[in-house]
């Protein structure tokens, strides 16, 4: 039999009549348990001494230790500067399932029973485990969801139990998507330098505990109930989304936690052992290549162990169905502080039976050195491709820019159908377009709309002088910064954001959409947002708090949705090969304007602009797909010669990016007429068009 993992079952096992503890800490001298009386949180009521073994796990009964119990460490050892113990303090357990808060400010982990044995039931729900190349990701806020729906009852607003609403999930289901991925729901905190300025940390990227939920995203009755109640709605929402549905997935904060750097608050890891849980130089100087104060050494089995930990937890236990790494670089880095791909965290994510059947999408970077890692992560992770969300704000907003300002866009086609295809440039071909998750917006930047209207950030409000927030946005403001009121500037800017959203959900690879982008939502030209908990980053639900655009926008998110949905040619799993077929590829043969075959003058010319993409599908267990979609990038209207093959009898329009709204399909309207190989058609400027290919 294979040797049992030394670092098992860490954590807090309670029970009726007492239970264990477990705490890994390599170099401390002392641990004790310590509980607390459940009415007064600074009152301790029993104190174990914990025994160390031979691998630094530290273990002992209490028969205090039962569910609902609240609880803390209180670890002593060496002095030194990479260490920073005190008995003194009391800590968190790493692996506490709930949390409460002392009056003191510090923190105290709450026994929580498993969840099944706690009456709670899945019952007929199950993980929906949709495809990934039938995955489009909507990257939402917990409480910016639903904290101004109408239809959403009124105490449940921002809440688990209001994303779980029928309201939300009506929406979401009727909106097409099939994956939720929630901004971070691990317990966290604000940090020190926002709460001095009355500030709080509204997305939050500052992890306190990965084991337990974030509490004030519950109802005020679960949260009056405690932690068990918390989890217990966290668990209902997946249930709800899994009935629906839905997928959940997690952005999930594992490079870094909520104590800061050397002079932060002390909550857990620094007080248990501070040398072995996050990375020193030669000095004990902290090395941060998250750029918030620390970053866990996750060349430690220890480390290591808590991120699979966690993330098992949640698979398992609650049901999630996969996981957004945040700075998922700072995961993979070895004990040089080097990136690589075949690291053993890296490695046991996906040979486990539970995470590694998860979606596993990574944030392919950190800030450390080397720390840009995109399209370098193994095969069975899904990336986020920063190379596709920049060409395509570039190709659509730059150089619509530069052609207005120089009458030359100074860049061709060629890059933009590399990432329309799948950037196969970047992602291996063993991965295939499918490692790619493609993106023009996310939580982190402009909202769709807004890149439209800003050429530069707005970011006053965040009490950093306007210095936070990337200057590098790719975005273009169509003459006039923020609010316009000439028609024809609004109309230009409704026309780019139909193009990308399009553009987004017709390449090949996972296509994510930011909540809003939907529907136009603004940010009024702030860029980093992290830390507004107010309308600015809420969702609008009422007609009047939205653009007057934006039925037709959604409206138009949906059709493509859809059309995605019922094209297989758009999803291909794997990339094709010239001149073979390929199963689960595209077949891809690519025109220019006269309806000839693209030739090395046509990839390579600055000038050209003019583009049509036709695909047919070879799939699997699908029918056969094809279809033609066709991009035109210049101001002006341009003639397109529809081109002929030998499988194709004619072209069905199912969209055109120049019309405000999807076309209804009657035979007398341009969308369902039937165009014949070789017909001359008009293409709007800065406009693209798909069709189906009807076969001969």
């Amino acid at each position: 039999m294979p040797e049992r993992d030394p670092l098992h079952d860490l954590g807090v096992r309670a029970g009726a009549d007492g239970g264990v503890a477990r705490v890994w800490s390599q170099h401390a001298t002392s641990v004790d348990l310590v509980v607390f009386d459940a009415d007064d949180l600074d009152w301790a009521i029993a104190r174990t001494p914990l025994t160390r073994d031979e691998h630094g796990v530290w273990q002992g009964e209490s028969a205090e230790l039962r569910p609902g119990a609240h609880y803390g460490l209180r670890v002593d050892g060496p002095a030194g500067v990479e260490h920073a113990f005190n008995p003194v303090h009391t800590l968190l357990d790493p692996y506490a399932r709930g949390l409460a808060r002392a009056d003191d400010g510090s923190w105290r982990g709450v026994a929580l029973e498993p969840l099944t044995e706690t009456g709670f039931e899945w019952g007929d729900s199950a993980k929906p485990r949709v495809p990934l190349d039938r995955t489009v990701v909507y990257e939402a806020h917990v409480r910016g969801f639903s904290k101004l729906n109408p239809a959403v009852p009124e105490h449940l607003r921002g809440t688990y139990a209001g994303l779980a609403h029928d309201a939300s999930l009506e929406y979401l289901v009727n909106l097409g998507i099939t994956t939720v991925e929630l901004l971070p729901v691990h317990a966290f905190v604000s940090e020190e330098r926002l709460v001095r300025q009355g500030k709080i940390n509204y997305w939050g990227y500052n992890t306190l505990a990965f084991f337990a939920a974030h509490s004030p995203y519950a109802s005020a009755a679960a949260r009056a109930e405690g932690a068990a109640a918390v989890r217990r709605e966290f668990a209902g929402m997946v249930r709800r989304l899994h009935e629906a549905g839905l997928e959940v997935v997690l952005d999930v904060v594992y490079n870094h936690t909520a104590e800061e750097g050397r002079e932060g608050p002390t909550s857990s890891f620094r007080g248990i052992d501070n040398a072995a849980y996050y990375r020193h130089d030669a000095h004990g100087r902290y090395v941060d290549t998250t750029g918030c104060g620390n970053s866990l050494d996750f060349a430690g089995a220890a480390p290591q162990r808590l991120v699979l930990d966690s993330m098992r937890y949640f698979a398992d236990e609650l049901q999630v169905d996969g996981f957004r790494l945040d700075l998922a670089a700072t995961l993979g880095r070895d004990a040089r502080e080097t990136f690589t791909p075949e690291h053993p965290l890296l490695r046991a994510m996906l040979g486990d039976p539970v995470i590694g059947a998860s979606k596993l999408i990574a944030e392919p970077w950190d800030v450390g050195p080397g720390g840009w890692q995109t399209g370098n992560f193994p095969n069975g992770f899904t990336e986020w491709n920063d190379r596709y969300r920049d060409r395509m704000r570039d190709f659509w907003l730059g150089d619509l820019r530069r052609e207005r300002e120089t009458g030359s866009a100074g860049s061709g086609i060629g890059r933009f159908a590399t990432r329309l295809a799948g950037s196969s440039n970047t992602f291996s071909g063993e991965r295939g377009p499918l490692a790619s998750l493609n993106f023009v917006t996310a939580h982190d930047g402009f909202t769709l709309a807004d890149l439209t209207a800003y050429d530069v950030k707005h970011n006053l409000g965040n009490g950093e002088q306007n210095r936070d927030g990337t200057d590098s946005n790719n975005s273009y403001n169509h003459g006039v910064e923020g609010e316009a009121a000439d028609p024809v500037v609004r109309a230009a800017r409704r026309r780019s954001i139909r193009n990308l959203l399009g553009t987004l959900l017709l390449s090949a690879g996972v296509p994510m959409i930011t909540a809003g982008d939907e529907f136009g939502r603004s940010q009024r030209g702030n860029n980093n947002a992290y830390c507004h908990d107010s309308p600015l980053t809420w969702l609008a639900w009422e007609e009047a708090d939205r653009p007057r655009f934006a039925p037709a926008l959604l409206e138009t998110a949906r059709h493509l949705i859809r059309l995605r949905a019922e094209n297989p040619a758009l999803r291909p799993i794997r990339f094709g090969r010239l001149g073979e077929t390929v199963p689960s590829a595209s077949q891809m043969d690519w025109f220019n304007a006269e309806g000839e075959t693209m030739g090395i003058d046509d990839w390579n010319s600055p000038a050209e602009r003019t583009l049509q993409f036709l695909a047919a599908s070879t799939p699997e267990t699908e029918a056969p797909n094809r279809i033609l979609l066709v991009v035109h990038a210049h101001e002006a209207d341009a003639e397109v010669v529809l081109p002929s093959h030998d499988e194709v009898s004619g072209y069905t329009l199912l969209w055109d990016s120049a019309d405000e709204a999807p076309s209804a399909p009657p035979v007398a309207s341009p969308a369902g007429a039937l165009h014949a190989p070789g017909t001359t058609i008009t293409v709007g400027a800065q406009s693209m068009r798909l069709f189906r290919a009807e076969g001969a």
